[in-house]
């Protein structure tokens, strides 16, 4: 028995399916593990940890003993804040909603264990930062805020101008890193203490520097907000001496800028090309009334380029017509079958209805047409 084509092409497309999708999933499968088994620099991955760690202690902030008599538990068995059934619990769920480094995060926690465990039971009081306690403090893989290196060195402008504010300490806050500045746009110096090329002094005072870009028209160094301000200009202007930085308008030499059937848009520093308009064979702008020659089958009247379909409508719009008209005669015939009175009424009002439309879109195109000729 021969199968039918369909039902072939049919099972190939389950077959097909059921593929890509294993491939699907085997791929999503390989990312995940991937993110799982990265690693992360030893101050990441102890921040990870402990980040996981508070997240424990927010979920467990309002826990209590499971027993019937929390009241009795908490006398005999001490208050559950501080309980090692807690702290059980945070361990329990460590880890669990990490993506990536989610292996180097479990096996530092079986690492720190003894550490945490410490912390948990003899240092809450002294140490209320756990972070602080474990990363910075005994592991010593983290440096305080704003400090960087193997011995935590201050960064530049320690403790209320690291780089001026205007940029950030490279390895702040870990063991690793050179403390130089890494400015933000605009700020050039070793402590981002001065301005970029492009940039101008728009405040300074002795706490603060404020960088603020030149105007477009300058290229490089400027000394202030406008186009009279530029030491040099950028393309597309030009320089008056003692005046600064004025557009060169490039649609004056339009036959040079734009290609056939667009015009030329003058803009600073440079210019745009548009699409003239469909009646115009060439243009100075946009619209019919800005035609250099008119297209085909459009006729030029009062500086205005017009369509000279005049004699009658488009082709969609008759057929559009002639069928609202077959329509209604229809709809006569059909209303005929039941009352021969009230269709001969209709008929007359639809056979009126279109003589009237005829007439009155026959007069309108003949009067439109012998305007755009200059006939009266």
């Amino acid at each position: 028995m021969r199968v039918p084509t369909s039902i072939v092409f049919f099972n190939l497309f389950i077959i097909l399916s059921v593929c890509m999708n294993s491939i699907h999933c085997e791929k999503e499968n390989l990312d995940k593990e991937e993110l799982k088994s990265q690693k992360l620099p030893p101050c990441a991955a102890c921040k990870m940890l402990i980040n996981s760690f508070k997240e424990g202690l927010e979920k467990t902030s309002r826990g209590k003993f499971e027993g019937g008599d929390s009241a009795w538990e908490e006398d005999k068995l001490g208050s559950y804040a501080r309980s090692e059934i807690r702290l059980i619990e945070i361990q329990e769920n460590l880890c669990k909603k990490i993506e990536r480094g989610e292996t180097q995060c479990h096996s530092l926690a079986e690492e720190l264990e003894s550490l945490i465990e410490e912390w948990w039971f003899k240092h809450q009081d002294t140490h209320p930062d756990i972070y602080d306690y474990i990363c910075i403090e005994k592991t010593e893989r983290c440096c305080p805020k704003d400090h960087y290196g193997s011995t935590c060195t201050p960064c530049p402008g320690y403790p209320d101008k690291i780089c001026n504010n205007n940029g950030k300490c490279k390895g702040a806050g870990t063991r690793k890193g050179s403390g130089g500045c890494l400015c933000d746009k605009g700020y050039i110096g070793d402590t981002c203490s001065e301005c970029a090329s492009g940039y101008y002094e728009s405040y300074k005072d002795e706490k603060t520097l404020l960088c603020s870009a030149c105007h477009a028209a300058c290229d490089g160094p400027c000394k202030g907000a406008g186009p009279k301000d530029c030491e040099k200009c950028a393309s597309g202007w030009y320089m008056i001496e003692g005046k600064g930085c004025f557009d060169i308008d490039e649609c004056l030499k339009i036959e040079e800028t734009c290609s056939n059937n667009q015009f030329c848009v003058n803009k600073e520093g440079g210019y745009t090309c548009l699409t003239c308009d469909k009646a115009c064979d060439g243009c100075t702008g946009d619209g019919p009334d800005m035609c250099i020659k008119c297209t085909e089958d459009y006729y030029k009247k009062d500086n205005m380029c017009i369509n000279l379909d005049l004699l009658g409508r488009k082709r969609q719009e008759k057929w559009a017509r002639y069928l609202t008209y077959f329509g209604l005669c229809v709809a006569t015939c059909i209303i005929s079958q039941r009352n021969v009175y009230a269709a001969s009424i209709i008929g007359l009002l639809v056979s009126i209805y279109m003589t009237v439309s005829e007439y009155m879109i026959a007069h309108s195109n003949a009067q439109h047409a012998m305007d755009i000729l200059g006939l009266k």
